[in-house]
């Protein structure tokens, strides 16, 4: 994999399901502030990345956004890739005349999808309007007030409106009220706090076996036990081991044959993964999160020659208060977690907690170096993917 990072953001509907990514890059060797170095840099992604890795490895079977310059517009690039698959976001330092509005027509009839970025409504980009499909607005360059004279604008146009950059779960409700059918933003991947909420009787059961399943001296006994105990819970873990995911020469028929199959530490493993997917009805893209992060940082720990189980643990022991929009302190304390595990959860403490803390930037692209530790950029970006890879393969396998 060439020397960059490649990331994604996703693109939500008004029912917080994914719609699409916005695919995401950087390297040092380029400044996407520059025109020039911008459009090799988009050149060198579709090229070495998009269609070397392939765009399923990425996003799945979901449309891929992906910011095109001027330049890559005049010369086509879009054409490389499907337009079945991709959206061709123009950025808003494309100077727009004559020639670039035929290129997006033409692009346009062959039936590609165009977005607009950080819209603004002026006469030079109005002509734009009678052929672009999506208007992407940012809501933290516009305010709120003037967001809205913009969308009454925007109404006569046969366009789908994305606001983006959305921070918090209130902007979300008043712009969809308003109008927009697609988002985009940290608010998705933050806890909506409740002040006072309490667990409800099936949130309380996966919290207990969390907190069973990771005690320090836990035996195969209370293992086996615990899980008897819990008929669902029996018939799911028995379920997902035969699944496709496994791949198991035999059919495991017992808790006990698992485990001994298994080994411990995986045993841990899978229940942490099925008593996590049973603790919320947030929509599916939120459990996605967590196993992206909770794999990512398994694969780096492996990288620093550290405990990946643990890892991984902390991992996916981060994403409690999205899962339960309830403050991460106040779930923890629920649970018998060594104290530098917890530490490194709260205040990303110790090296786990920085590579928490690195792998919570690369998902929200606020990275402030491409390389962590002595892990080289097209190892991290290597890293990224094959998480997502395996956090699709295990949801499909839940299902």
């Amino acid at each position: 994999m060439t020397d960059f990072l490649i990331g994604r953001q996703q693109i939500l509907d008004s029912n917080l399901n994914t719609f699409a990514y916005e695919i995401l890059f950087r390297g040092k060797n380029f400044d996407l502030t520059d025109n020039v170095d911008a459009t090799n840099a988009t050149n060198q992604v579709v090229t070495d990345t998009i269609l070397e890795i392939g765009l399923n490895e990425i996003v799945g079977t979901h449309k891929a956004f992906i910011n095109f310059t001027g330049q890559n517009i005049l010369d086509k690039t879009p054409l490389l890739l499907p337009k079945d698959r991709i959206v061709i976001e123009v950025l808003e330092s494309v100077h727009v005349d004559a020639v670039m509005i035929n290129s997006l027509k033409e692009l346009s009839k062959a039936g590609y999808t165009i977005a607009l970025d950080d819209f603004v409504l002026t006469d030079e980009w109005r002509p734009l309007l009678d052929f672009a499909n999506i208007i992407k607005l940012d809501i933290i360059t516009t305010s709120l007030p003037e967001t809205q004279l913009l969308i009454e604008e925007l109404k006569p146009y046969n366009v789908t409106l994305l606001a983006e950059k959305i921070e918090t779960h209130q902007e979300f409700e008043i712009l969809r009220h308003w109008g927009c059918r697609l988002f985009q933003g940290f608010f998705f991947s933050r806890p909506n706090i409740v002040e006072g909420k309490r667990l409800s009787i099936n949130q309380s059961s996966a919290i207990h076996l969390l907190s069973v399943v990771n005690k320090a001296d836990i035996r195969f006994e209370e293992i086996s036990n615990c899980i008897a105990q819990d008929a669902g819970l029996s018939y799911k873990l028995l379920h997902y081991i035969n699944s496709a995911f496994f791949s198991l020469p035999i059919e495991i028929e017992s808790i006990q044959q698992a485990i001994t199959f298994l080994g411990l530490l995986e045993m841990k493993r899978w229940i942490n993964i099925l008593a996590l997917s049973s603790l919320s009805n947030k929509p599916h893209a939120i459990l996605q999160i967590a196993m992206i992060r909770a794999k990512m940082c398994e694969l780096m720990a492996e990288q620093l020659n550290e405990d990946p189980n643990r890892y991984f643990l902390i991992g996916m022991l981060s994403c409690l208060d999205i899962i339960l929009d309830m403050p991460l302190e106040k779930v923890l304390i629920q649970l018998p977690l060594p104290k530098e595990i917890a530490e490194a959860i709260l205040h990303k403490t110790g090296k786990a907690g920085e590579t928490l803390q690195y792998t919570i930037n690369y998902e929200r692209w606020e990275l402030s170096s491409n390389q962590f530790r002595t892990i080289k950029p097209q190892i991290i970006a290597s890293i990224y993917i094959d998480s997502i890879n395996w956090a699709n393969d295990v949801l499909n396998n839940l299902n």
